[in-house]
């Protein structure tokens, strides 16, 4: 809670930033290098499908 003054805003924050972070996060101790590399490129790349079509969803149509 370091750094927000109510905690409020950061169980709101917690709960918004949760799922986003569990995208990221998986098991790095259990790949090779390569493949967690390759994971996590794929990750960002589908993090900024999600990105560019919650920015802009009536560009998508």
């Amino acid at each position: 809670m370091r750094g927000f003054r109510l905690p409020e805003r950061t169980q709101s924050f917690l709960s918004c930033f949760g799922p986003i972070r569990q995208h990221f996060a998986f098991k790095r101790h259990l790949l090779s290098a390569s493949l967690y590399r390759k994971q996590l490129a794929a990750r960002f790349e589908a993090w900024r499908l999600f990105i560019g079509i919650a920015q802009a969803p009536s560009t998508v149509f």
